[in-house]
């Protein structure tokens, strides 16, 4: 994340050109457009446009890329924020309506999502934001043919890597996992999930002001990790090929290449495997083992629309993207996890996303992603924050330093980060 005051030039000028253009072709259509910045590209951002196309009035989609808060940050400073943005962090919601940025917004009728996602997007009591996109950020994708029978729990995970790491040392076979630890992102996916287990009343309260980063919930979760990470033979080229190797590449090291079984990731893996993936076999997924007796948390990410203060019709805009039948030509399409629950199942084309649906309507303890809720540059970005601790904790338990050791400098640095963003302990 860049921080506040620190944007680059570059940033600033392709903020502002991108705002002017926008602003020049919405009133060259015949009257103005709402303008839209969203986090997306590639297919998303495509099937997002189709979805749009059906509002009955212009709307002008900005693909901001992953800095977005930079990205917002900077068309405010030149005074062409876009009407409505679209973010995967709701910690940047609360943010922008404490500095007057935004509008309250009120979601239509044929809106609900599920408990632990709305509370969110609160502030001084007022909503400010609706979530539009979901992702399941609880899965483990695999072949079939590489992988007959799933694990079940953390402990069974931990022996099937032990004993496919000593396959692959000896008879240079396949490598149990694949990780893209040069996403520190990944990192703290896996992170979530094993706490999310292990503690869940911890996990919600990392969230907050008063966060105990040294504290023995994050203790026994980095333990965890280290038990996995630090097995010979785990990952393919070992725990420092896996630190340049990339999200996309480890998905293709399952699905093209099969240098690894299997590649934890979040139902958007399905992307890349679609266009990858050697051969007719479908990979298949299984839930994040769960390491704890609870029987597995549920970790997911989403994307949140928001109206900026000058919006001209932007509040028009998201409250209809609220309503059930907005995203349907992308349901049709396959590839989106409806964070709305008054979809009905059927309406998913994609059989693998109704099912994903159906596990975010459960009873199954729901929590949304940590990362995305931390303030500052805590939450992570390339190099930054809890993305990089991650990344040399990953270094330290796959370079020979003792778990214990490694726990201890992790904890150090996630304490310092939380309190050099204003909180935690």
């Amino acid at each position: 994340m860049t921080p506040a005051g620190r944007l680059s030039r570059r940033t600033l000028l392709r903020a502002a050109a991108a705002g002017a253009a926008a602003t020049a072709a919405g009133c060259a259509g015949g009257g103005p457009s709402v303008q839209v910045a969203v986090v997306w590209s590639g297919s998303e951002l495509d099937r997002f446009r189709e979805v749009v196309a059906t509002y009955p009035d212009p709307v002008r989609v900005v693909s901001a890329g992953n800095d977005i808060d930079a990205f917002l940050r900077a068309r405010h400073l030149a005074g062409t924020s876009p009407d409505v943005a679209i973010l995967s962090r709701p910690g940047l919601v609360t943010e922008y309506a404490a500095r007057g940025w935004l509008r309250p917004v009120r979601p239509s009728t044929e809106y609900a999502v599920p408990i632990g996602l709305s509370d969110l997007l609160l502030a001084g009591g007022q909503r400010y934001g609706v979530w539009v996109k979901a992702a399941h950020k609880s899965l483990v994708w695999h072949l079939p043919s590489m992988l007959p029978e799933q694990p079940t729990s953390w402990d069974e995970l931990v022996s099937l890597t032990r004993r496919l790491g000593a396959l692959a040392r000896r008879d240079g076979g396949p490598a149990p996992l694949a990780i893209g630890a040069a996403d520190g992102w990944v990192l703290t996916d896996w992170f979530e999930n094993v706490l999310a287990d292990l503690a869940p009343t911890a996990y919600d309260a990392l969230a907050g002001p008063d966060a105990d980063w040294q504290g023995r919930p994050v203790r026994d979760t980095l333990d965890r990790l280290a038990e996995l990470w630090s097995i010979d033979g785990a990952f393919p080229g070992g725990g420092r090929r896996a630190l340049l190797t990339q999200y996309e590449e480890s998905v293709i090291q399952v699905v093209r290449s099969r240098r690894a079984v299997m590649v934890f990731e979040a139902d958007f893996t399905a992307e890349v495997v679609g266009r990858f993936r050697r051969g007719p076999e479908e990979p298949v997924t299984f839930r994040f083992p769960s390491a704890g007796t609870g029987g597995g948390a549920l970790i997911v990410g989403g994307d949140v629309a928001v109206v900026f203060a000058d919006a001209r019709g932007g509040v028009e805009l998201v409250e209809w993207l609220t309503r059930a039948d907005s995203f349907r030509p992308w349901l049709r399409a396959g590839g989106y996890l409806s964070p709305n629950t008054t979809i009905a199942l059927t309406d998913y084309a994609d059989p693998v996303r109704r099912q994903l649906a159906r596990e975010m309507r459960g009873p199954d303890t729901l929590h949304f992603d940590l990362s995305d809720q931390l303030p500052g540059a805590f939450t992570g970005s390339d190099g930054v924050g809890i993305w990089r601790i991650m990344q040399d904790f990953f270094a330290d338990v796959t370079d020979g330093v003792s778990a214990a050791e490694a726990v201890r400098r992790a904890t150090g640095q996630l304490a310092a980060a939380a309190r050099d963003a204003g909180g935690g302990r």
